[in-house]
């Protein structure tokens, strides 16, 4: 088994002159793109120059504005199609899939689902890599992470566990506390154990001591939970290649098909090891409590990971996500030394594998969290933290260009494929720095800045050509606010109906959210790593629901 590298790891202390360089670029970019506005207006009166700059960003934004709305439509169609498949009875059928196969064949209105769930049962028996495991030799090991939350918030987490359509002595449970938490995660998850022992094939807690050189944040515990598990895995001689670890966050509500739908998918690709799969993240467990700026950003997030999903070339692990266990000896766990371990974890098996390591979309959901603190402010406040957490991996650009970016001789991957993937990471976090504040203000700079460009044709047309391409933008807005309605669950009996009103208007703040959530939020976290100011410690998000 191989030993996963050192120079693999995140650095600590003082960093190397190209580590450096590539963690300010991709502030130094978001800042560049910002102020060029200003600068050409400046330089030039007739404003000809930032007029072409700004048209070409609304091209490329318009472009992108119109993908994203058809794959939030695609990813949409597969999460409901996914909700109607009989996932446990599909698992069901590679146990004895030649009397399967017969079975399938009698049907006489065979589905589109239905041909491809039998062309995978033929896939299985005639490929030796996949029979090698059949669904009853299969072990899920379910992680969820603690720090102080409450037994309100981690009680439904569990509860859908044990109510999954899947054999749940196949589930392996493990609730990790901090110990710095205190009393509280330690009695939350004891009570929870002991209300769940007799349901699960096995249950256990651990308690996790920060260490030397890790991060405050969930990948030392999710790593000393998993370490743990090693021995009663050898205990019981389940071989690593028959676990499937999931990590999931204290308020992820798992779908009832997810579990058989990870265990089906898992069986049936190939060369399992160098593969992690990536259910759908939907933040509306609270979604009728939050107030209006984060039901609109709980919104957005959750359309975000249903269009990365149907990119499987650009998708990568984010919040609640799983990978084998002999993955994951090899990549020594998680990494202990950053804030956003879920995302990294992508970059940290792809180079421990030489570049063969691929994320593999499951259309059915965990349901999660929107921010919710005690009062207002506090929760505006608290959201600004979890994205500007979510932004900081933007850190990832210096670790794979000092790893991927390197001579033949010393390079361990594609050299093409990790300058493509190298581009799209920079562009993604350049983006979200940057298109809210342009959007908003570029077209207006001209007339701002510079008296004489009060003279300028091309300066009074710019607002309007930008007006228009928003105009014409707001058919994705449309498709967004129609889906959020159907994405909504039932509202509570404690909420009139005109509540749902206001699941309208809360898109009059998607300026607003865009640009304190999306741009400035980003540019924090690349303008602390430009002057190297870490985020070192994983402030926690407060998220609860009211009663």
């Amino acid at each position: 088994m191989a030993i996963f590298p050192k120079e693999y790891e995140i650095p600590t202390g003082k960093r190397t002159f190209k580590y450096r360089f590539f963690e300010i670029l991709p502030g130094l970019c978001s800042w560049s793109i910002i102020l060029l506005p200003i600068v050409l207006s400046i330089l030039d009166p007739t404003s000809l120059y930032v007029a072409i700059f700004i048209l070409f960003f609304m091209m490329g934004w318009f472009y992108r504005a119109v993908g994203m709305a058809f794959r939030t439509i695609q990813g949409y169609l597969r999460m409901r199609q996914s909700e109607k498949i009989p996932w446990n009875l599909w698992l069901s059928h590679l146990e004895s899939p030649e009397e399967s196969i017969d079975d399938l064949r009698s049907y006489t209105n065979m589905t589109k689902e239905d041909t491809i769930h039998l062309d995978n049962l033929e896939s299985y028996i005639s490929d030796s890599e996949l029979s090698d495991l059949k669904p009853s030799d299969l072990v899920q090991l379910i992680i969820v992470p603690m720090w102080k939350e409450s037994y309100e918030v981690v009680k439904p987490t569990i509860e859908s566990i044990a109510g999954s359509d899947y054999n749940p002595k196949q589930v392996y449970l493990v609730i990790a506390y901090e110990a710095r938490g205190g009393d509280l995660p330690k009695s939350t998850a004891k009570r929870l154990i002991n209300e769940y022992q007799d349901v699960f094939g096995f249950v256990a807690t651990t308690e996790h001591e920060l260490l030397p050189d890790e991060v405050i944040g969930k990948g030392g515990n999710v790593t000393w939970a998993a370490r743990q598990m090693l021995p009663v895995f050898k205990k019981r001689k389940i071989e690593p290649s028959r676990v499937i670890v999931t990590t999931l966050d204290a308020d992820n509500r798992v779908h009832k098909n997810y579990l058989a739908h990870l265990a089906y998918s898992y069986i049936l690709t190939k060369d399992r090891k160098h593969k992690s799969y990536q259910p759908l993240a939907i933040y509306t467990n609270n979604i009728w409590d939050v107030p209006a700026p984060m039901r609109v950003l709980a919104v957005g997030n959750s359309f975000f990971t249903i269009t990365q999903s149907v990119r499987p070339h650009l998708l990568r692990n984010f919040s609640s996500h799983a990978q084998s266990l002999d993955a994951l000896i090899e990549t020594d766990f998680w990494s202990v030394r950053t804030v956003v371990e879920d995302g990294h974890q992508f970059w940290r098996s792809y180079f421990a594998f030489g570049g063969n390591h691929q994320v593999i979309p499951i259309y059915s959901p965990t349901y999660q969290d929107a921010v919710l603190s005690d009062n207002y402010r506090t929760t505006l406040k608290d959201q600004f933290t979890q994205v500007r957490r979510w932004a900081y991996g933007a850190s990832d650009i210096a670790y794979i260009a000092n790893l991927g970016l390197r001579s033949k001789k010393s390079r361990v991957v594609p050299f093409w494929d990790i300058t493509f993937k190298f581009i799209r990471l920079v562009d993604t976090h350049v983006s979200w720095a940057t298109v809210a504040l342009l959007l908003l203000l570029a077209a207006r700079i001209p007339l701002m800045i510079g008296p004489s460009a009060n003279k300028s044709i091309v300066a009074h047309q710019l607002p309007v050509i930008a007006s228009y391409a928003q105009s014409l933008a707001m058919i994705g807005l449309f498709i967004s606010i129609f889906l959020s309605l159907k994405l909504l669950p039932k509202r509570p009996e404690r909420y009139k109906k005109h509540r749902s009103i206001f699941m309208l208007l809360q898109w009059l703040l998607l300026p607003f959210t865009s640009i304190i959530y999306g741009s400035l939020a980003a540019l924090n976290s690349q303008t602390r790593l430009m002057i190297g100011k870490y985020l070192d410690k994983f402030d926690l998000t407060h998220k609860g629901i009211k009663k």
